[in-house]
């Protein structure tokens, strides 16, 4: 491994001495295909191959996605090419309340800046950047033009979902609340993440909450999605626009949780109510 660890070194400093732009001027683009397996679980096994690829053509807006990353050196913006409904010509208004916002990281200040809408409420979340423990592999592959290598972590699952949500969640949180007295404390469902990143571009920035290895992550597995870079532009003509979003309503990725699930837990309240009348 150490043989390994030297070359990469020398690698990437033959890269870093040849590749050496001021901060204000070096700018690049990157663009993201993304795409999610869909897990039907018990309810699945209860349906046809029809009604399964009814179900997939009607979630193919929030399974497959585009993605554009606009970095310099230290910071980068990341967000979704908002894309109509396929079936309906609308945009989707439900998965737009649980889909990632405008994402805004600082490498070097460990910053996290994203905006939220929650029906109709503007939010702008402010946190650290999420910790990766990379372990970093010898393994390579080529990516259009650019060699990558390989980067491994694994991490808790609801810190790379922290804006989604899922009725599971919901029933996992209460399930734990209602086991308070183990002393062992709840199980944390972990995910594995799989990293191709290229010290062409030494930068540390990626897609989505990935970051922070000697070089732009190009491709990411983590459970059932993946996220695989199709473009680079370096440099382009017209300079990008790369700043924090400022409006909503200030909260930290716990609090915007919180407010989530209670807003959901209120709603599964109050529907149960309807019923029993």
């Amino acid at each position: 491994m150490k043989p390994f660890l030297i070359k990469l070194s020398c690698l990437a400093f033959v890269l870093l001495m040849s590749f050496t732009p001021n901060t204000a001027e070096f700018q690049g683009q990157a663009i993201y295909l993304s795409k999610s397996s869909l897990e039907l679980g018990s309810w699945g096994a209860r349906m046809s191959e029809a009604q399964k690829k009814q179900v997939k053509d009607r979630l193919k807006n929030r399974l497959e996605k585009t993605y554009i990353l606009n970095f310099n050196k230290e910071a980068s913006v990341f967000n979704e090419e908002e894309k109509l409904d396929a079936m309906s010509g609308a945009t989707d208004s439900w998965g737009k309340n649980f889909a990632r916002g405008e994402q805004y990281k600082n490498v070097k200040e460990d910053a996290l800046v994203q905006t939220q809408e929650f029906y109709g409420k503007r939010f702008l979340v402010k946190d650290n950047l999420q910790a990766f423990n990379w372990n970093m592999g010898s393994e390579t592959k080529q990516i259009g033009q650019y060699m990558c290598f390989k980067a491994s972590a694994l991490v808790p699952t609801d810190e790379l979902t922290w804006f989604d949500f899922s009725w599971g969640k919901l029933r996992r949180q209460q399930a734990q609340q209602a086991d308070s007295t183990n002393a062992e404390g709840p199980e944390i469902d972990m995910t594995q993440v799989v990293a191709w990143y290229t010290p062409q571009i030494p930068v540390s920035h990626g897609p989505a909450e990935f970051w922070g290895l000697p070089g732009l992550i190009l491709e990411v597995n983590a459970g059932n999605t993946t996220m695989l870079c199709s473009k680079i532009v370096m440099n382009p003509d017209e300079e990008l626009k790369i700043e924090a979003p400022d409006k909503g309503k200030i909260v930290s990725k716990a609090e915007y949780q919180t407010t989530v699930m209670g807003k959901m837990k209120e709603m599964m309240e109050n529907r149960g109510r309807r019923r029993t009348r």
